[in-house]
């Protein structure tokens, strides 16, 4: 045999070789990746986010209507805001987990919420101008006393350091 044939017939070796080198450094680069590394989805938002856009939606519409005085849609819209929908049992329990000792805190700022909404409907049912709006200001205390102490913290823990 001659050297330029073994030379080839080395060649020919040595490709199969390299191939499966290739392929096996690939597989294990990418078996290797951590997870974290891997392009991350956007986290899902709670079903609490969907509560809390419904509750500004009517708010934003009882301001329209204490505007123009119609009492007949403040009427209708207090009760959503007074018994909002709630999120399901296991979002409620992470969240209840999350607020540890704030639980009470967290629960006092929907009481009240509850509390002056339903006072609010009251008042609009009476056509008791005055009393809608100063109800309603005490809603807007709650909701805003909540947000300044729970909401930035919230969607830290549970959108941001996923």
């Amino acid at each position: 045999m001659s050297l330029k044939k073994e030379g080839g017939l080395m060649n020919s070796t040595k490709k199969p070789f390299l191939v499966i080198s290739a392929v096996l450094f690939t597989v294990m680069t990418i078996s290797a990746t951590p997870v974290g590394a891997q392009t991350e989805k956007p986290a899902k938002p709670m079903a609490l986010r969907g509560v809390m856009d419904k509750l500004g939606r009517d708010m934003q519409a009882i301001t329209g209507a204490i505007s123009k005085e119609e009492w007949a849609v403040v009427v209708e819209l207090a009760p959503k805001i007074a018994n909002h929908a709630e999120p399901p049992v296991a979002e409620k329990m992470r969240i209840l987990a999350w607020l540890g000792t704030d639980a009470g805190k967290f629960r006092s700022h929907d009481g009240q919420t509850h509390e002056s909404a339903t006072a609010m409907g009251d008042a609009a049912k009476r056509g008791d101008g005055l009393a809608v709006i100063s109800a309603f200001s005490k809603v807007q205390q709650s909701c805003l006393g909540c947000h300044q102490s729970f909401r930035k913290p919230f969607m830290e823990h549970f959108y941001e350091n996923r």
